[in-house]
């Protein structure tokens, strides 16, 4: 049997973990990613991005290089600051089908955690 299709197209998933203030690692938070986030979601409504889904997420561990997000199911990652960085992840990565490489995070990108 193989495995049913996707449900979505394309999954964003959009940290907004929040930290105390101060600490070591940061907190994607305190960068603005609520509010990037519901600037996403708008947009992605206004660019008429069927079967995409964009929620907030936990902590995605790379706190530092935040805020962050992951898009599936290339599992690409993102560093975003901006709503001009919101709206070319949007129209090149999940409408055209590109990639934004100016802001895209690579595994060597912050620090591993030994599992």
């Amino acid at each position: 049997m193989s495995d049913p299709g996707h449900y979505y197209r394309l999954h964003v998933f959009c940290c907004t973990n929040e930290r105390p203030a101060g600490h070591p690692r940061g907190c994607c938070k305190a960068g603005g990613s609520e509010r990037l986030r519901n600037y996403m979601k708008a947009r992605a409504k206004e660019f008429g991005l069927g079967r995409v889904r964009i929620n907030a997420s936990g902590c995605l561990d790379r706190c530092e290089l935040g805020p962050a997000m992951v898009i599936y199911p290339e599992g690409v990652w993102y560093a975003y600051k901006t709503q001009e960085d919101i709206d070319e992840i949007l129209g090149t990565h999940v409408r055209d089908g590109g990639r934004v490489e100016r802001l895209m995070l690579r595994p060597e990108d912050g620090p591993l955690r030994a599992e």
